[in-house]
Parts: C-alpha cells; structure tokens; sequence
C-alpha cells in the first residue's frame, strides 16, 4: 500500500525553532516531507506554515504521531490542524435565484476538481428553481424567508448545519444577511462571494451603476463572512478589463464569469487548508 499523504496547517507567534522543531519531529517518526511554506506576519509577530508530507499507511502509527505533536503545539502555542490529504470536508452550499456559481461547483465537485461532500443545498426559493440542474440525489431544503420570519428560519438553517455535520458554508449568491448571532458561530467556516467595483456600487444593478461610469475593471472578491457586511478577511480576489463597447448585459456576463472562478478558488484553498486568518487579513499558500 502506497503512504498515505497528510496536511499540517498551523500558526502561533513566531519564535526561533519552529521550523526545526516540526521537521525534527515528522523526520523521527518516518515522515517524508513534500511540500513546506511558511510565512512570517512581521507587523504583529505571527508564524503561519503549511507541510505536506507522506507516511506510511498505518493508522495506529498516524494516531500516535498526532498524539506527540500536542506537545511541540503547546511548547510554541500552537493552533494546528493535521489531517489526511484525501479526508473531505463537508460542505452546505446557500443559493438565492442566481444559480451560476452553484452550478458551477457541482460541475467541479463532479469532476474532483472540489474534494468535498455537498452535505445540503439550501435555497429561499424552491426546488424548481433549479430544475436544470442536476440536483435530485442531493439533499435540498427549501428555507424561505421574510423580515418577520428571519430569526425562525436562521434557527433552522443553523440546526441544519449542526444535524448534517457540516464543516463549511458556501454563500453561492445567497441573498440574505446573516445574522451577528450566525455569523459568530460560523467564524471562518462560512465563505462568501461577491462583486467588488472600483469605485464600489452597492445596491439595486450594480453593473448597470457600473457602465454608467464607464469603469474600465470589474471584478469579485471571495472571502470569510463576518459581522461587517461583506468586510471579512478577503481569501480570493479577480478582475476583467471593460471597455467601452460592452454594454450592461456585458458586464453582468463577465462578472457572472469571475464570480464563478473566484468562489471556486477560495473554496479549494480553504478545502486544501491554504488559508489561516491573521487577524482581519488571511495567509493564503499557493499550490
């Protein structure tokens, strides 16, 4: 049986040793190192690195290597997480009537680009919607909402979360606010997308406030939900030239294109554990 291949992700303040302490000890206990970043946050002293590396199929000796680690997380005040490269996480996708950017990660999911399991599909709008999808083995509830009924449906859709195991939250074009309340308890689990214009357009047809001052990029910024409205730690970002032949419908085209891409990428980061927050910034290691 070929080795098994694992993901140590973790950040603590930074101190000398570090390095040499976590390739000491994967080097005793059998462990063959493929792939080490790291990174030093100079502006508040923070250390952050990601290894990959292979061992031998063997569960009691993967047991025991995690055991010994607590001691060199505790020694250099560690947050870590360790896990096989192959594990899934389970992920909940939320859509509103917008359907590119779900459609896109099942495609993605379906072809293994997205090494996850789709623990629910969530919608304020009914299953019909998505007709066109490829959507009837997949557990979907229908959660609709209004400003009277919001606090009751959030309490659903949070025991969702909890009965289904869910490990991470997909805003897909969900257009609701969560709650603080919410937000809170999904603390760098929940990953939203959305469109990102400089200067920035919010409210009704943001493309269209988009073409009437003949803006020359658009773009999308993918990251981690927080209280503050679409301000949590940015993971992904992407723009497109714009020109002044494209017309409104142009522009929703092309943002539909990047929104799509840059969830996608974000979510693979953070399924990969490439991301770790510093604080209201994110570490993001390449492939």
């Amino acid at each position: 049986m070929p080795p098994t291949q694992y993901v140590l992700a973790l950040s603590c303040p930074d101190k000398p040793g570090i390095v040499a302490a976590v390739s000491t000890y994967l080097f005793e206990h059998g462990c063959n190192i493929l792939d080490a970043q790291q990174f030093d946050a100079t502006d508040n002293s923070a250390f952050f690195m990601r290894v990959v590396f292979a061992m031998e199929s063997n569960a009691k000796a993967f047991e025991a290597l995690r055991a010994g680690f607590f001691a060199i997380a505790e020694k250099f005040t560690m947050n870590w997480r360790l896990h096989a490269r192959s594990d899934k996480k389970r992920v909940m996708i939320l859509v509103s009537k917008f359907d590119h950017c779900l459609a896109d990660l099942l495609y993605r999911w379906r072809i293994g680009e997205l090494n996850m399991d789709i623990s629910a599909i969530v919608s304020n709008h009914p299953r019909e919607t998505y007709a066109h999808l490829d959507i009837v083995d997949l557990p979907f509830h229908h959660l609709p909402v209004t400003r009277q009924t919001k606090m009751e449906q959030e309490t659903r859709l949070w025991e969702l979360i909890r009965e289904t195991n869910t490990d991470v939250v997909v805003l897909a074009r969900y257009m609701q606010i969560l709650s603080d309340g919410l937000t809170a308890k999904l603390s760098g689990r929940c990953i939203n997308i959305h469109h990102s214009f400089l200067p920035g357009f919010k409210g009704a047809n943001p493309y269209t406030q988009a073409h009437d001052r003949g803006v020359k990029l658009i773009g999308a910024t993918a990251h981690y939900v927080t209280a503050d409205l679409d301000e949590g730690p940015i993971i992904e970002q992407d723009v497109e030239r714009i020109s002044h032949r494209d017309t409104p419908d142009d522009l929703v085209r092309k943002g539909r294109d990047i929104e799509r891409r840059v969830l996608a990428r974000a979510l693979r980061f953070h399924l990969e554990d490439r991301v770790m927050l510093n604080r209201k910034k994110t570490i993001v290691f390449g492939d």
